[in-house]
């Protein structure tokens, strides 16, 4: 074989939500001049809502993706109720929202951390593939595959009697939300909350375990310093629902604070490349060379001030401290991070389980009609944006989403880039191990390329290796 490569694809990225590729280029030494995370194929939910009356926007949204509808959905419903004239939704109305999305948040968590990455964590970046998946961890450690099964199942009871189905529902309305919680409902999840509590405190455990016995290893595993973007309280809280927009550099200091995000576009603007159907945000007083930021759970951690349950607390103190307090720009801290959410959810869960408002009867506010609205919330991954425009005939006629994936973009290419520089770049043969690697790096993320993308029927993963004139020389598929 021609050891010349100019090329390496990974299509499809294995073990994420939706389809997307890689691709590596390689000069004639096979030293790695490039690499990309592509989004392939074309979703166009910004156009196909456009002439839709708005109170159907909420449940038309979800359709973008079957892992995270619940956040879209909500992001949707917040945007319209600007548009009703809404700033402040009932006691019952918000808890019932909150909890349905506690719930949203706890079971993406379980299902990315049990069922998408444990096979590298339990098994190593170089296991055999027929192993190192969710197969292999029902084999080899059933009591956490059964654990995943159910923190998910539980997570997704509280989805269907907050929104009326599990997935794709719709309890959330342009004010409000048109059921509350049964006494009945709210007796059947506390039932298995103080074991769902312990569940969370045991993966918390793993990631955290993990991540500290292999700091030397994946401290500089797809790293790098960046900003970080979320929505933070008032007081400075992480709040997963609601919020103002706060920015920070990699040393901490504030970019942007306390901004209101019904103007998010006087601070993030896109930009559009050529090979990518995803956009590419940045903060626009930096500008789109260095203005990119993560979101997503290690970002929350690193920009509040603090978390309002103690248990999460405590492990958000524990976590900040092996940076000495600084911001933690270790990518694989996302799994720590993510089970510190978890644990956060639950938290919450069990809190708002036992605030009677959730039985309350005043469901819907409603106010003066507007034409523009923002709805923003931190979904699993990240800071979801939704901006409507709708006319005097209650049509929307501009939608712009900028999905959390989306936000992490730029983020995501560089720690495929720099994953495969070091482990690829001169290697005389690329192994599974070496391009699992690149992958790793990715979920991570835990990106939901489904936001974006859409594909149908059966998808090999597919190596391909090409020589320094383009000429295809090698080929596998699994």
């Amino acid at each position: 074989m021609d050891n010349k490569y100019k090329q390496v694809v990974i299509e499809p990225v294995t073990r994420v939500e939706g389809h997307g590729k890689v691709t590596i280029d390689l000069d004639e030494n096979n030293q790695v001049k490039q690499a990309r995370l592509h989004i392939v194929e074309f979703r166009g939910f910004e156009r196909f809502i456009v002439g839709r009356p708005y109170w159907e926007v909420p449940v038309l949204v979800q359709r973008l993706c079957g892992i995270c509808p619940v956040s879209h959905h909500l992001a949707a419903a917040k945007a319209m109720d600007g548009i009703v004239g809404v700033d402040k939704l009932t006691p019952t109305a918000e808890k019932m929202r909150r909890l349905m999305h506690y719930g949203q948040m706890f079971q993406s968590h379980a299902l990315h951390f049990f069922h998408l990455c444990s096979p590298d964590i339990l098994f190593g970046f170089d296991a055999d593939v027929a192993i190192r998946n969710v197969i292999g961890v029902i084999k080899e450690h059933k009591d956490l595959a059964v654990q995943g099964v159910m923190m998910r199942k539980y997570g997704q009871e509280i989805i269907k009697m907050t929104s009326g189905k599990k997935i794709h529902g719709t309890g959330a309305i342009p004010g409000g939300v048109n059921k509350n919680l049964s006494i009945a409902e709210r007796d059947e999840l506390l039932k298995d909350i103080d074991q769902m509590i312990e569940w969370s405190r045991g993966a918390l455990k793993i990631a955290k375990d993990y991540t500290i016995e292999n700091l030397e290893m994946l401290a500089p595993f797809g790293s790098f310093d960046s900003s970080h973007l979320s929505l933070v309280r008032e007081d400075g809280a992480m709040d997963l629902y609601h919020g103002n927009i706060r920015a920070i550099d990699y040393e901490g200091n504030k970019i942007i604070d306390d901004a209101d995000y019904q103007y998010y576009t006087g601070y993030i603007a896109e930009e559009v490349k050529d090979w990518s159907y995803m956009k590419f945000p940045f903060i626009k007083s930096i500008g789109p060379e260095k203005g990119w930021y993560r979101v997503g759970p290690l970002a929350r951690m690193n920009t509040c001030d603090f978390i309002d349950t103690p248990e999460a607390e405590a492990a958000r103190k524990e976590f900040m401290a092996v940076t000495n307090g600084k911001p933690n720009n270790i990518t694989m801290a996302y799994h720590w991070t993510r089970m510190i959410e978890v644990l956060h959810s639950i938290e919450k869960i069990k809190e708002l389980l036992h605030d009677s408002d959730l039985q309350g009867n005043d469901l819907v506010v409603k106010g003066e009609r507007r034409h523009e609205s923002v709805g923003l919330i931190e979904a699993p991954r990240g800071t979801l944006f939704h901006h409507y425009r709708v006319n005097e005939d209650d049509q929307v006629e501009m939608c712009n989403l900028i999905v959390s994936t989306t936000n992490n973009n730029v983020p995501m290419n560089l720690a495929v880039e720099g994953i495969a520089k070091e482990y690829i770049s001169g290697k005389p043969e690329i192994t599974e191990g070496l391009l699992n690697r690149v992958e790793v790096g990715i979920r991570a993320y835990d990106p939901c390329l489904s936001c974006a993308t859409h594909a149908m029927g059966h998808m090999p993963l597919t190596v391909e290796m090409y020589d320094a004139e383009g000429k295809l020389v090698d080929s596998k598929s699994k």
